[in-house]
């Protein structure tokens, strides 16, 4: 059971105890990441997720790994279009000091100017990295296609030149805005009795609350294409196309689609490109769901004088789809499919706490377990039918990488 608490200050904390394991994972979640950032600041909510780790009033950067390595715990964290996570996983025992060392980086980080000037060289590191991985760089290449000058157009990273500038001011200044009370959820998932939300709480009382509400430019999607040289052995290709949010009826139809189109193994794209064909190594279809938008992209990695071989036969799979539909056995298999993905994605404390910290901060409800298998058991063809038909196969967006 999903225990709930907002506090006076419009922080959220979400709670669930699972007596069967002996592990605790502790996710603090900030609604704020590159989409919510201006092109002059893009890549500044990364840039703190990293400052959170380099040193607070009480603890120096050493100190908060060798805290975690020393109870055989782990600490991370990531940055997505829409939030930031800083979550960590210890045994239960070791909860309490591990939420002191959270709750310290997340309410009293320096954001000393040396550390800053140090981690502006390992981000821009992280940025190299990235562009010399064109399987990777090239799904950011498709954003901005796709979006264009709109905020989900900024890669999450930021510009080598962006974080070059950034400065002690600016990080502070948006730290301030963004990480508020009513912009946090605390999610808590593993061997913990709901009892403990109230010292939980307790942690959390004194952040202060903006009560501005979120007012996000609504995304337009847009065609067109992108080529970029590279030196490399195979030529990349993402094709993009308007998906729909995770708000929206249609989100499980639109899933199955997906996944008969390229999310799996037994997929359209998988056994006509790569077994049947031989042309790619990986070649996949995957949704991204976004507050109020999406975008269904398909990826492939083939030798350059099969790139347009590759397209075509992508094209034709599409064609297929959008003509005829799906198979009866296609649609009881991916319903199964999905299930299954689903419940063996929950059998970590991790899972579960990222699970219902994303509907806290998404969605704001907690369909249980059993609700979205029901939905999914209910899924009807026509539903389906109705993804497909409002799947515009001409309004594309592409890019492509070759040498």
């Amino acid at each position: 059971m999903i225990h709930r608490k907002t506090l006076g200050n419009g922080l959220r904390i979400v709670l669930e105890p699972i007596t069967t394991v002996r592990s605790v994972t502790i996710g603090i979640w900030i609604k704020t990441g590159s989409r919510h950032e201006n092109h002059n600041i893009n890549g500044i909510s990364h840039f703190i997720e990293h400052m959170l780790f380099k040193g607070t009033n009480k603890y120096s950067p050493k100190q908060i790994a060798e805290a975690f390595d020393s109870i055989g715990g782990e600490i991370n964290a990531f940055t997505s279009k829409e939030y930031t996570c800083l979550y960590a996983k210890v045994l239960d025992n070791h909860i309490d000091y591990a939420l002191d060392i959270l709750t310290d980086m997340l309410l009293d980080s320096t954001f000393d100017q040396e550390e800053i000037e140090r981690e502006k060289k390992v981000v821009i590191e992280e940025i190299n990295m990235t562009e010399d991985t064109p399987d990777d760089i090239i799904h950011d290449y498709l954003a901005e296609v796709a979006y264009k000058s709109h905020q989900l157009a900024n890669p999450i990273l930021g510009s080598k030149n962006n974080i070059q500038l950034l400065n002690q001011g600016e990080l502070f200044q948006y730290y301030k805005e963004k990480y508020t009370a009513d912009n946090i959820v605390v999610s808590i998932a593993g061997n913990i009795t709901p009892a403990y939300m109230e010292q939980l709480g307790a942690r959390f009382t004194d952040i202060p609350s903006s009560n501005k509400g979120e007012d996000l430019e609504e995304p337009k999607f847009h065609t067109g294409s992108l080529k970029k040289s590279k030196e490399t052995e195979q030529a990349h290709v993402c094709l993009g196309f308007e998906g729909i949010s995770i708000t929206d009826k249609y989100i499980y139809p639109f899933m199955l689609v997906n996944n008969i189109l390229g999310g799996s193994m037994s997929s359209r794209l998988f056994q006509e490109i790569r077994e049947k064909h031989g042309m790619a190594y990986s070649i996949y279809s995957y949704h991204s769901a976004f507050i109020d938008t999406g975008i269904l992209t398909i990826y492939a990695g083939t030798s350059p004088n099969q790139l347009d071989d590759v397209q075509q036969l992508i094209n034709q799979i599409l064609y297929d789809i959008k003509k005829f539909g799906i198979k009866k056995k296609e649609f009881q298999n991916s319903k199964e499919q999905l299930k299954g993905l689903y419940l063996l994605s929950l059998e970590s404390t991790n899972s579960r706490m990222s699970r219902n910290a994303r509907n806290e901060l998404l969605l704001e409800k907690h369909p249980t377990i059993d609700d979205v298998i029901n939905d999914i058991d209910k899924m009807t063809m026509e539903q389906v039918n109705h993804v497909i038909e409002h799947l515009s196969l001409d309004q594309v967006a592409s890019t492509i990488i070759t040498s």
